[in-house]
């Protein structure tokens, strides 16, 4: 059988072929979970906000808002390339999931090497 292209799958079948655990977003208890050393966050993006900000989380996902408009999955970039610095790893280790061109976003963040408060908070509480 012929190889389906990466950007024709769907989380599931991405997530099989790259031996990943799937994480569907309504199978979350919280807006993140741990894949071993991954972080793997749900967001409810926001574009062309007045300035970059991490909100509150509304159900299983987390509000982030960014300047870049919405053309062509551009908000998404930078939203990757900010959150990158926040995390304090380079932008080739935050993956999205899917949700390019969506506000619903799943993201995939590689070994960080800082935590956003509202993920310190949350783990506080489980401790």
């Amino acid at each position: 059988m012929a190889k389906k292209r990466k950007s024709w799958m769907n989380a599931d079948e991405l997530a099989e072929e790259e031996n990943i655990v799937s994480f569907h977003p309504r199978d979350m208890k919280s807006f993140y979970a741990w894949d071993g050393d991954i972080l793997v966050l749900n967001i409810l993006g926001t574009p062309s906000a007045k300035k970059d900000t991490i909100g509150k989380t509304k159900g299983n996902q987390l509000k982030i808002s960014v300047t870049a408009a919405p053309v062509g999955g551009r908000a998404t970039d930078y939203m990757v390339k900010w959150l990158a610095k926040e995390f304090g790893v380079s932008r080739g280790d935050v993956e999205v999931v899917f949700g390019r061109m969506n506000v619903n976003k799943q993201l995939r963040i590689k070994a960080p090497k800082k935590l956003i408060k509202a993920i310190e908070k949350e783990e506080a509480k489980v401790k």
